[in-house]
């Protein structure tokens, strides 16, 4: 059951308080039918042009780009966002695709029956699996596009500052009526073709080492129970995630090789070790249970192709690779994380294992 969410996570009006001001005092947006104008002559240049790229290429958020075609095969979405999620499998089969600025990573499959509590949402399926932060969710929009295989539809769910956190995409032939049903029912009032958003947050600087409590963090890290307890942990001592690896001894925090990441999965897919592998934006964390078979390099992408499960991975943007071990009430559990320059992070594994399970002795 839905909670009542009369909050920021779910203002999906066009305008949500304080956005108006704050878009104002970051400039005035572009015209929508300048914008539109623009965007078809640059499709007309560049056939397949993904729609972040040309946000990017035209100086706009993605929301602001999707929203210029509002009333051309885009729709305005509201809330509340728990409300959309819970309807999601009655779509059937459908892609599921999370990325952030390094990394996209896209699973097929159901979404599970979810659980909302408040402002969090969780969907614990077999094939897609999620932890949705709804304070991230401010706008949303079905889109109907045409693509080299035909007419393509999708949920597009965005954070104020026009960055997309979440889609969804149907499967060619399936889930139609109910997503009908579902647009129907959280048709947004406004069809305009204006989107106001407010600048990305920029994450403040780490604190200095010597401000870090170092023996506390090694006292809590040591005494992890959870590995969910890690970045309460992390907040409360206020360290930042590679700072606090860099403190930490060689046995639970190690750098390595930038390729870490890579190699993790080339290794896992030679051997036949099914592997979970995290990936997200401060609105939602997507995780791929399972084997990996298909890696291939293009250019700095690295690439998982299997049928149901894709990951793109810009191999220029990792910054840092660490081998992180963190106590639990089942054990260490190891992970491998790669991050940005700025300390952001862009992806983590682990071995699979449920709660209550040791993590397999060849992962380790």
């Amino acid at each position: 059951m839905v909670k009542n969410q009369q909050n920021s996570a779910d203002a999906s009006a066009a305008n949500p308080a304080g956005l108006k001001e704050k878009a104002a005092a970051a400039g005035a947006a572009p015209s929508r039918s300048d914008l539109r104008d623009r965007w078809l002559a640059l499709q007309a240049e560049e056939p397949g042009i993904r729609t972040r790229d040309a946000a990017n290429r035209l100086g706009v958020s993605e929301a602001e780009l999707i929203a210029s075609r509002c009333g051309n095969g885009v729709r305005r979405l509201d809330g509340p966002w728990g409300s959309v999620v819970e309807a999601l499998p009655g779509l059937g089969t459908v892609m599921a695709l999370t990325r952030n600025d390094s990394i996209v990573h896209e699973r097929v499959g159901q979404y599970a029956k979810a659980a909302i509590i408040q402002n969090t949402g969780l969907v614990l399926g077999e094939t897609i699996d999620l932890r949705i932060f709804f304070a991230h969710w401010h706008f949303g929009f079905a889109v109907t596009e045409t693509v080299r295989s035909g007419t393509r539809q999708s949920l597009q769910f965005f954070d104020a500052d026009g960055t997309a956190v979440h889609k969804v995409y149907l499967r060619a032939g399936t889930g139609g009526n109910a997503y009908e049903a579902l647009v129907g029912k959280h048709l947004h009032a406004d069809q305009s073709c204006r989107q106001e958003v407010i600048p990305r947050l920029q994450s403040p600087p780490p604190r200095p080492d010597r401000d870090i409590d170092q023996s506390g963090l090694r006292d809590r890290w040591l005494s992890l129970q959870d590995t969910h307890d890690f970045h309460s942990m992390l907040h409360e001592l206020g360290a930042g995630r590679v700072q606090a690896l860099r403190m930490m001894p060689d046995e639970f925090a190690r750098e390595i090789r930038r390729d870490g990441f890579q190699v993790s999965l080339r290794q896992a897919a030679e051997v036949g070790m099914p592997v979970m592998i995290f990936a997200g934006n401060p609105g939602v964390v997507q995780i791929h249970t399972g084997l990996v078979h298909r890696l291939k390099q293009v250019g700095p992408w690295f690439n998982v192709l299997d049928p149901d499960f894709n990951l793109h991975l810009r191999e220029d943007l990792i910054a840092s690779a660490w081998v992180v071990r963190k106590p639990t009430r089942d054990g260490i559990v190891t992970s491998v994380e790669i991050y940005t320059e700025e300390g952001q992070q862009i992806a983590w594994i682990f071995g699979k294992r449920k709660p209550g399970d040791q993590e397999p002795g060849g992962w380790r």
